[in-house]
């Protein structure tokens, strides 16, 4: 890559590691994400189309990145969770705001990887909906709906509505015909 190109990739290290923090919720597998992201994409510098948007480019490999490394270490990744779990449980006395800053923290983690990963790209990169959707190889109306469903998850939050992991959730099931003996 030209220096200026080289320039431009040191720029977007802030919005990978956001995104990637955002995806793994732990900050040793977002600084590895990363860092495999850019391999990746060094690797792979002949497909990017000069010209391209680079920040969708290099998002949409980290994005693919995250995925692969998640099928590859399902229970290695279940188990972090749980350990994140109990460790964000104990906060110690803080300001008011940190408390809240990580309460909202703790309901944005809560949501779904897909609904998360969706309003990381369009709500703190700020992100298009169409270079969102680029970058998640989804269309429009998919990354919308998540956003819908995530945006409505929060606003449940803020209401006072517990925020609970999707595996949680149990759907409430009405006999139909029959009687209800």
């Amino acid at each position: 890559m030209s220096d200026m190109k080289r320039m431009d990739v040191i720029c977007l290290l802030g919005p990978l590691r956001r995104y990637a923090r955002s995806l793994t919720r732990d900050e040793t597998q977002a600084e590895d994400l990363v860092q495999d992201t850019l391999v990746r994409a060094y690797e792979g510098r002949s497909s990017f189309r000069s010209g391209g948007n680079l920040r969708g480019w290099l998002l949409s490999i980290l994005h693919n990145t995250f995925i692969d490394h998640r099928r590859r270490h399902v229970a290695e990744f279940r188990r972090l969770e749980q350990v994140a779990f109990l460790i964000d449980t104990a906060a110690p006395p803080e300001q008011e705001s940190q408390v809240r800053l990580q309460q909202v923290q703790t309901a944005f983690m809560s949501l779904p990887d897909e609904q998360r990963a969706a309003l990381h790209l369009v709500a703190i990169e700020g992100l298009s909906y169409q270079e969102a959707a680029n970058a998640l190889k989804i269309p429009v109306g998919t990354l919308m709906s998540r956003l819908g469903r995530a945006r409505a998850a929060l606003r449940g939050f803020e209401a006072g509505a517990d925020v609970q992991p999707p595996e949680a959730k149990r759907p409430s099931l009405r006999v139909v015909g029959g009687s209800d003996v």
